[in-house]
């Protein structure tokens, strides 16, 4: 087997005490139950996928669900989790912080405490929050402070605040809905312009963005008219191909983002082994480049997370 290169941008952490906490309380991940989460199972996945290094999150629904400081807590001791991970093996993992928004004073305490003292490689940041989303003025602090630290930002979706369709489970199509709504409202916010600083990856190609491109730019741009504009702010994202490398879906990615902006992603262990794989092999086997095949399994990441440069 080639030798492991891959950097996973995508991979989900699931501490055993978080777990339990989302249990006493019913939820689940967007419809999806909560996995169990071993290092020694996610190495194990990472060498079929020929993943060097994970940078590890919290997925949705994160950790504020509704008490400040019962979210501040896990938040805090989620981060802690990771970071022990990443100081027993940094050259395997890595890890996004997990913050407290909508508790923005919160958030930008346990963003500086994980980047300063706990080594972080950036901060996850869910779509939306009880219905607010990425780019509400509400929370420019959190993101000036992020800016100001150059950070890289993670954007996970989250179920939509609306009741899921029966049978339809939110992570199925809602999930793809949340990161577009978050991406456009990002845009026409003009965070890059505010914000030149951030980094900011979108999960799972960024939803249908990249399909529907041309349909959604005009109300990214400042006068509601200028595709040009609108499409010249979507493209400054990142996007990962967390079960979104399919010959469906990556024309579509391929056609819309700098292919210098595209990075892997398994989404385990809410991906279960099996379909991880799946999407590996169809990256693997869809027609690329030498020079994007390297870009998208390694490189663009490591221009995000320079301390992996070995």
């Amino acid at each position: 087997m080639p030798q492991a290169h891959r950097i996973d941008t995508h991979q989900h952490v699931v501490p055993p005490h978080y777990a339990a906490w989302l249990a006493r309380k019913g939820l689940n991940a967007g419809g999806r139950a909560i996995p169990e989460w071993r290092a020694e199972s996610a190495l194990e996945l990472m060498e079929k996928a020929r993943i060097a290094t994970a940078i590890l999150s919290v997925s949705t629904p994160g950790v504020h669900l509704g008490d400040g400081m019962e979210a501040r807590e896990m938040a805090r001791s989620v981060n802690e989790f990771a970071a022990e991970a990443a100081r027993r093996q940094p050259s395997r993992f890595g890890y996004f912080a997990t913050l407290t928004l909508p508790d923005v004073e919160g958030a930008i305490a346990e963003a500086a405490h994980a980047l300063d003292h706990l080594g972080a490689d950036g901060v996850v940041l869910l779509a939306n929050v009880g219905g607010v989303y990425l780019g509400d003025p509400a929370w420019d602090p959190l993101m000036a402070e992020l800016d100001r630290r150059s950070a890289v930002v993670f954007v996970h979706p989250s179920s939509l605040p609306t009741p899921p369709v029966p049978g339809i489970a939110p992570f199925v199509a809602d999930f793809l809905l949340d990161t577009t709504r978050a991406a456009i409202n990002l845009a026409r916010v003009q965070t890059f312009e505010r914000f030149p600083n951030l980094k900011i990856i979108l999960s799972h190609a960024g939803g249908f963005l990249p399909f529907a491109a041309e349909r959604v730019a005009r109300a990214c741009s400042d006068d509601g008219e200028n595709i040009a504009e609108g499409l010249a702010r979507l493209r400054q994202f990142h996007f990962d191909v967390a079960l979104s490398s399919s010959p469906y879906a990556l024309p579509a990615l391929l056609a819309f983002a700098d292919p210098m902006r595209i990075t892997y992603g398994s989404d385990w262990p809410f991906a279960p082994a099996a379909r991880s794989l799946h999407f590996a092999r169809l990256l693997d086997e869809y027609t690329l480049t030498a020079e994007q095949r390297a870009a998208i399994d390694r490189n663009n990441a490591l221009k995000l997370f320079p301390r992996l440069e070995m």
